[in-house]
């Protein structure tokens, strides 16, 4: 039987030497490092967009119910100053004192005759009119032959019109007693009872007298009443787009498929109807 056969202490040095020979050849010539390996960027989870969608939505809530909001004009009662078709940015921050705190560090200011003010229409409040400012709380108003009177003189109002040659004695003689007019609102009769002196309507406190810019053909009121301060929405700032009324006697679209026509048919239209030397006019 063969002996096991011992290692040799001599022969380790050996094995070292070598292995450092190794050593001192690999530091001469390095071995490049392998370059770091780029990570995709992993998709946006839907939880941080819907986050996202729903910061915006936010903020356009907040502009729209305490900043500034976009009306359309329906109706000829402001002519000249407002035609049908304007659409407007109404400034809701204008009158936005109304003695809360805020009113000391924000530019509130209070409002004043002669201002062009939207507001929730007295009578059905879910609805918006746009008016000018005829009489302030304390007011006496009287119109005689379509001139107003504020408090005995003459209101000087550069941006009246009157279409109609007719008279009417309510319209353009007011307030009356004596008789009750068409279109008339019967609580603002009665009401009005109650606030006229020597032939003159008193507006009361945290109240506002208004109408329409196109006297002749305007509900104001004459009609149904004060505007309360807390009805008032804002200032309208500019007109920021405004479209001529098209000739389109067809009945209103009730199919998805007539609506997608008749909004085709507007966007053709628009270089004819587009009234472009109003866009971005400051109301005044």
């Amino acid at each position: 039987m063969d002996p096991l056969v011992a290692l040799s202490p001599e022969a380790e040095p050996a094995v070292q030497s070598s292995q450092a020979a190794q050593s001192v050849q690999a530091e001469d010539h390095p071995i490049p490092a392998a370059a770091p390996k780029r990570r995709s960027r992993a998709p946006e989870p839907l939880s941080a967009s819907l986050q996202s969608l729903l910061g915006t939505v936010v903020i356009a809530v907040f502009v729209i119910t305490f900043v500034v909001q976009a009306f359309q004009i329906p109706s000829e009662s402001m002519e000249n100053t407002l035609l049908i078709g304007d659409y407007v940015l109404v400034d809701k921050m204008h009158y936005g004192g109304d003695g809360a705190h805020l009113g000391a560090v924000l530019p509130y200011r209070d409002i004043h005759r002669g201002d062009v003010i939207v507001f929730r229409y007295p009578v059905h409040p879910s609805e918006h009119f746009v008016k000018r400012v005829v009489g302030v709380q304390g007011d006496r108003i009287r119109l005689v032959e379509k001139q107003v009177y504020v408090n005995g003189v003459p209101l000087r109002e550069p941006y009246v019109q009157h279409l109609e040659n007719n008279s009417d004695a309510w319209r353009d003689n007011f307030p009356r007693l004596d008789f009750g007019a068409s279109g008339v609102n019967a609580n603002w009769y009665q009401e009005m009872a109650g606030l006229v002196r020597n032939g003159q309507l008193v507006v009361p406190e945290g109240h506002y007298f208004v109408m329409g810019d196109n006297r002749d053909q305007s509900s104001d009121s004459r009609y149904w009443g004060f505007v309360p301060r807390e009805n008032v929405v804002g200032r309208p700032l500019l007109v920021y787009w405004s479209l001529r009324k098209l000739d389109d006697d067809d009945p209103p679209a009730q199919t998805l498929a007539d609506k997608l026509m008749h909004l085709a048919y507007v966007i053709i239209k628009i270089p004819e109807t587009a009234r472009w030397e109003r866009a971005l006019r400051l109301i005044r």
